[in-house]
This record gives C-alpha cells, sequence and structure tokens, in this order.
C-alpha cells in the first residue's frame, strides 16, 4: 500500500485544538492496524524551539532522538503511542535555514533561490522524508497557526503539490474551525466556517472533512448547511465539543464515524473493526477518580502552565491508574526563598505531595532547595526531575551533609559544586559565556541506565535497567560522591558505565526520589510511567495518614 497523507489544517482563530484532533485521529487508525507517524509544520522563524522561552511557548517536549520539540509532539506521542524524532517538529526557520545554507553552498549553481520553487520544494522533501524515516501507512501533518495567516501561506502550497503528486486517492484534507454561539439570538454561526474555507478554496485546496469546535450541540440544520456551503459530504462534518478530558474525544469521533469516513476517502482498512478497549477501559477508569489528593508542584514557570504539560498529564495518568482525583496546586518557586516556617506550613498545609519539575538558570533554585528540604524534613513524598532533582540533591548536602556552600555551577557564584558541567576542556571553561546555547554541551534524548538492585527505583521499574530522555547540561560532580553517601543518599540509578549518576533516593524518607532525567515524557494514558504511578500511590497513602491522624 502507497503511504496515504492526511493535511490537517485550522481556521477562524488559533487554539482549536488540532493537535489533539491529529492525536486522536492518530490514535482510531492504530486501532484499526494501521502504522501512524504525525508531524507538525509550525510558520513561527526560529530554528527550533530550543532558544523559545516556556513562559510563551510551552514545554519543550524531547523526542528518543534528542530533539527539542512542540509541545503538539507530546500529544502525538500519548495518544499514538509512536515515540517521534526530529522530523516530527519543523519550523519556517529550519526551511529557510536549509535553504540558505545550500545556496551558500552553492547547491543552486548561481541560480535565483524563491519561496517558489526552493522553499516549497524543501517543505514537501520533509514532509516525504519523515514517511521515508519511520516507514508508516499514514502520515498526518499538521500545519500550526490559522489559514489566511501570511507566514503560512508556503505550507499550504505545499500540500496542495504534495496532494496532484500523490494523488487524491492518497491524501486527504481536514479542516478545523470554530463555530460561535452568540447568546443572542441564540444559534450557532456558520459564517466563519464558510469564509475559512473559501480561504482554502483560494489556495487551490478543497477539504474533505470538517472538524468544527463548538461549546453547543451542532444540530442537524446547522450541519446540514456547513455540508452545503462548503462542499462537504455532510457525514463528513464532524462534532468537536468540550470534553471533560481529551482522552473522551478519540471514543466521541469514533462514534461520529470521523475514522470511517477517513478510510472511505483513502481505500484503507474499510472494514477493519477497531479494537478500542483500552480507550474504552481509560474512559471507565476516569469516571472512578474519587480519592482527592493534592500535588503541589513547584515549579519556575508557573504563570505558564503548559510549560510542565507533560508532568500534569503524567500525574493524570498515575492518577487514573490510582482512581485519584489529583489536583495540582501550582507553587512559584520564586515566591519560598524568603519564606518563614510558619509561612510554609499554610503554604504546602493541603499538600500530599510535592513535585520539583526542571527548568534552566539560577532564579527559582533556592525555592526549590527550599520545597525539597520542607519535603524531607516533613516527610512528605517528594518527586525530583531534572532542575528539580539537582536541587534536591544540593538541600541535602546542605543541611544533612553540612556542606554550606553547596550549589550547582549553574548558579553563577562560587560554591561547592554538587552539580557541574561536565566534560568541558579548560579552552571552552574560560570561553563557555562566548559559545552560543545551542552549540554548548548538552544531554539530550533517550540514555540507558543501569539499577541498583534491591533499591526503591529497583522495586519501581521491576528491573535493574531501563531508558529515559534526558535534557540538562550539569552533571552530578563524582567529588561529592562519599559525603552523600555518608550522609543517607543512595545513588540507585547510574550510567552503563557508573561514571553518571541518573537518579537518587533517601531511604530515611518514606518516598524520596530525584532523576535527572524526564521520565513525564515516556507516560502514556493507558501506560503510566511507573515512577509516576509510585509517586501518586505515595501521596495517597499519605493523604490516608493525615486523615486518620
Amino acid at each position: 500500500m502507497s503511504t496515504k497523507y492526511i493535511f490537517v489544517t485550522g481556521g477562524v482563530v488559533s487554539g482549536l485544538g488540532k493537535g489533539i484532533t491529529a492525536a486522536a485521529l492518530g490514535a482510531l487508525l492504530k486501532a484499526r492496524g494501521l502504522s501512524v507517524v504525525t508531524q507538525k509544520f509550525d510558520p513561527y522563524i526560529n530554528v527550533d524551539t530550543a532558544l523559545m522561552s516556556p513562559i510563551q511557548h510551552g514545554e519543550k517536549f524531547i523526542t528518543e532522538d534528542g530533539a527539542e520539540t512542540d509541545l503538539d509532539i507530546g500529544h502525538y506521542e500519548r495518544f499514538t503511542d509512536v515515540n517521534l524524532s526530529a522530523e516530527s517538529d519543523i519550523t519556517s526557520g529550519m526551511i529557510y535555514q536549509e535553504v540558505i545554507q545550500r545556496e551558500r553552498e552553492g547547491y543552486y549553481n548561481g541560480g535565483t533561490v524563491q519561496v517558489v520553487p526552493h522553499i516549497i520544494n524543501e517543505i514537501k522533501e520533509h514532509m516525504f522524508k519523515v514517511a521515508r524515516e519511520q516507514p508508516t501507512d499514514v502520515v498526518i501533518v499538521e500545519v500550526g497557526g490559522t489559514i489566511g495567516d501570511m507566514e503560512s501561506t508556503p505550507f499550504i502550497e505545499a500540500l496542495r503539490q504534495i496532494s496532484y503528486k500523490v494523488g487524491r486517492e492518497n491524501c486527504l484534507f481536514i479542516h478545523v474551525t470554530l463555530l460561535p454561539y452568540l447568546n443572542n439570538p441564540g444559534e450557532l454561526k456558520t459564517k466563519p466556517t464558510q469564509h475559512s474555507v473559501q480561504k482554502m478554496l483560494s489556495y487551490g485546496v478543497q477539504p474533505d472533512i470538517l472538524v468544527l469546535r463548538s461549546e453547543h450541540p451542532i444540530n442537524d440544520s446547522v450541519r446540514r448547511k456547513v455540508a452545503n456551503f462548503c462542499n462537504v459530504k455532510l457525514e463528513n462534518v464532524i462534532e468537536n465539543l468540550d470534553m471533560p478530558t481529551v482522552y473522551a474525544l478519540p471514543l466521541y469521533f469514533e462514534k461520529q464515524g470521523f475514522a470511517n469516513a477517513v478510510c472511505k476517502q483513502l481505500q484503507i482498512a474499510q472494514f477493519v473493526e477497531p479494537d478500542l478497549s483500552s480507550w474504552k477501559l481509560l474512559n471507565e477508569q476516569i469516571q472512578y477518580m474519587t480519592k482527592k489528593i493534592k500535588i503541589a508542584l513547584v515549579g519556575k514557570y508557573v504563570e505558564m502552565q503548559d510549560a510542565y504539560l507533560s508532568c500534569v498529564e503524567a500525574i493524570l495518568h498515575a492518577s487514573i491508574k490510582h482512581g485519584s482525583d489529583s489536583e495540582i496546586i501550582w507553587i512559584d518557586s520564586d515566591t519560598l526563598e524568603d519564606k518563614t516556617q510558619e509561612e510554609l506550613d499554610i503554604i504546602f498545609a493541603e499538600a500530599d505531595a510535592i513535585l520539583i519539575p526542571g527548568g534552566f538558570g539560577p532564579r527559582g533554585m533556592e525555592g526549590m532547595i527550599v520545597a525539597a528540604k520542607y519535603a524531607r524534613e516533613n516527610r512528605i513524598p517528594f518527586l525530583g526531575l531534572g532542575l528539580g532533582m539537582q536541587m534536591s540533591v544540593v538541600e541535602i548536602a546542605r543541611n544533612v551533609a553540612g556542606i554550606k556552600d553547596a550549589h550547582s555551577d549553574e548558579c553563577e557564584r562560587d560554591c561547592s559544586d554538587i552539580f557541574y558541567y561536565a566534560d568541558l576542556t579548560e579552552e571552552k571553561k574560560e570561553n563557555l559565556e562566548n559559545i552560543p546555547l545551542t552549540e554548548q554541551p548538552m544531554r539530550l534524548g533517550a540514555y540507558p541506565m543501569s539499577i541498583q538492585a534491591d533499591t526503591r527505583l529497583a522495586k519501581i521499574y521491576k528491573r535493574t535497567d531501563a531508558s529515559e530522555r534526558h535534557h540538562h547540561r550539569r552533571e552530578f560532580n563524582p567529588a561529592w560522591q562519599g559525603p552523600l553517601l555518608q550522609a543517607g543518599l543512595v545513588f540507585s540509578g547510574t550510567s552503563p558505565d557508573g561514571k553518571l549518576i541518573e537518579a537518587v533516593e533517601y531511604p530515611e524518607h518514606p518516598f524520596y526520589i530525584g532523576m535527572i532525567s524526564h521520565p513525564e515524557f515516556k507516560s502514556r494514558p493507558v501506560r503510566p510511567h511507573p515512577i509516576f504511578a509510585a509517586f501518586i500511590e505515595a501521596a495517597m497513602l499519605y493523604n490516608k495518614n493525615k486523615k486518620n491522624q
């Protein structure tokens, strides 16, 4: 079978959930036995998300191969359970950079380099490349932004050209739009959708399926009107209402025949009964999330909660598994630095567990140390990830091992560097400020981990080896391993050669684990990550014991 291409675009306004729509459709196609790879094209000029602020853009989702990608890539992975690559997140900046680099190298033999055909051809090449790298039945391509945006135009033209190259029997266009509701006169308005489709037609693209985002149910009259004026089959007008959880969307789409319409158009898996048992079980479990607990998330980007989206989702996945209705208490680490004990008691009064996620830079570090100390001293279940793990070790170094000036060399002051920028040459150390961030050494992507037997970590993983994704520059300084071992810290996870510390735990505490990696990126709704599952279980036990006191 030829690879089939599904193109997902958006209209009227941004933020309609194109990514979730693409991800949910991917899940439905996988349930029919098809292999699926999902790809996103973002029209911004940034080369990638590496230098984009999490406060403005949300988290950087890390793939197995170490790409720093848009958070939508996380949605794709969670819904389809497919590990994606750097080719799954392409920006205009990447495209232009590649074309310009070729021009500088003389690739075009002195010819005039233009948007058409050179930029368009480069976009098309990336769409075909993702299928070559991961041979697959279906490639789902989401184009970021809104139809009509100037910067999106080259991508739409690329889609049009691909549709003719592969044949309309091998590609399909899905357009996600908004149906606004006016309280007075109390009706859904279809005109914005009509105009959006007209704009698509002006680019030479006819949508095959319309996904209509609405806060109110769409009646048959509205559905027929949209189908008639947008030249779309009635059965291809799909409703996308706000759901209690995004994980209800695959079943909601399936009920409407969304995937069947796609398969019919592409002549694939038309008569295959989908196996949606895992999604049905998941949604049944969601209904029984009755045990209320609260997780304090102490981070430095909490004003943009999507900066910790994968952590939030991993908590949800584990909570579903254990039937717990987990509420997150958002705490800005900056605000903890000068708090008294009494004030901290108030802030953490309702917390059944404390999570400190990752981040970069010295801001908020001292507040993270305060939170880690509070968790340790008050025996509250604790999980530190990335920078959160580093600061928890620094806290133990200061307050248990007696290394009073313990810190990370990222703190930008003289200290006993418990975490340091490893493997730097003397020349690089002296000129680090002059090295662009994108060229500075960094541990990115999947790395193996050896787990010490008879540790809490080994009990959680139920094995002595694992692989987790990394996103950090600092490593544990082995010069301090002896004093911290004496202080009771256990180095339960290391690199296979034992040179790098991957995870720590503090056995004197009911549940105190730190990981330099980011297990949240590998959590799935139907398969919660064991670290988060254990963390939520510990939080539930803490809550139970607290109530019984």
